[in-house]
């Protein structure tokens, strides 16, 4: 906090406007807003069979002279995006701090409700939706990846692809593969990795500068190797599957995952 001249004062005071802060529950779930249960539900099926591809259901409804301010749907991922930049645990935590206990019932509920509320008009929501169900639903994970990672391929967007890739997209992909697939965090000065591997993925091996120290992970469905270059900098944690171990340069440790691991 020094570095940012942030004083006691000034985080006494985000403390408690935060503790302050409304967070609205319908159904059982987080709400987009308030009064999000009051909008209409739509026909998720009868659009589909009408229109086959009903990504842009702003347009199509627009194009019926309806709107959709008046339903219950999203174009792109929003209220999942809390689960996207934030982990179950982390998001238990604070709203448990605001005075909102948020049961692993009701996270499970919120993914199911908006997923089925959300017409995936853009591919940044295939890359958050991705994310969030790499745990408890690996091939439906997987599925959501690779639309997202073919969308400027095969041009998904009708077009789009000549004016330029979707930077972002792209770039989200590979940080699933990178930092989601791997349970890769850093905390707590240590780095900390909880590998779920697609089993349309296999292994993969990559290199991340850590606290100065380039180390190069390969992860498969079994077996986590770490290994360090030989450097002058200090010595790494890493914690694996619950263990953790001390990584010095050039030392290379490996850490066998365990089959209910593997099949979680």
């Amino acid at each position: 906090m020094a570095a940012f001249d942030i004083g006691a004062d000034e985080l006494e005071r985000w403390c408690d406007i935060t503790a302050r802060m409304f967070v609205p529950f319908h159904d059982g779930v987080i709400s987009q807003f308030e009064g999000y249960e009051k909008l209409a539900e739509l026909d998720w099926d009868a659009y589909r069979a009408r229109y086959g591809n009903i990504g842009r259901l702003d347009l199509i409804l627009e194009a019926e002279g309806d709107s959709t301010n008046r339903y219950k749907l999203s174009k792109q991922a929003d209220v999942l995006v809390l689960l996207y930049l934030l982990s179950a645990e982390e998001l238990r935590e604070l709203l448990t701090g605001l005075g909102y206990p948020l049961t692993h019932a009701t996270v499970r509920r919120t993914v199911d409700y908006y997923l089925a509320r959300t017409s995936h008009g853009s591919t940044l929501s295939r890359i958050v939706d991705a994310w969030i169900l790499a745990r408890r639903d690996r091939r439906r994970s997987w599925s959501y990846f690779s639309e997202a990672l073919a969308s400027d391929v095969t041009d998904a967007w009708g077009g789009t692809t000549a004016e330029g890739i979707h930077l972002g997209a792209m770039a989200g992909t590979l940080d699933i593969v990178q930092r989601c697939y791997t349970g890769l965090e850093a905390r707590q000065g240590v780095l900390w990795l909880n590998p779920l591997l697609p089993e349309e993925l296999g292994s993969l091996e990559l290199d991340l500068l850590y606290q100065g120290q380039w180390l190069t992970l390969a992860v498969s469905d079994r077996l986590v190797r770490v290994s360090a270059q030989p450097c002058a900098g200090r010595p790494v944690r890493v914690r694996v599957g619950g263990r953790i171990v001390e990584v010095r340069p050039g030392d290379t440790h490996e850490v066998e995952l365990s089959v209910r691991h593997r099949h979680a």
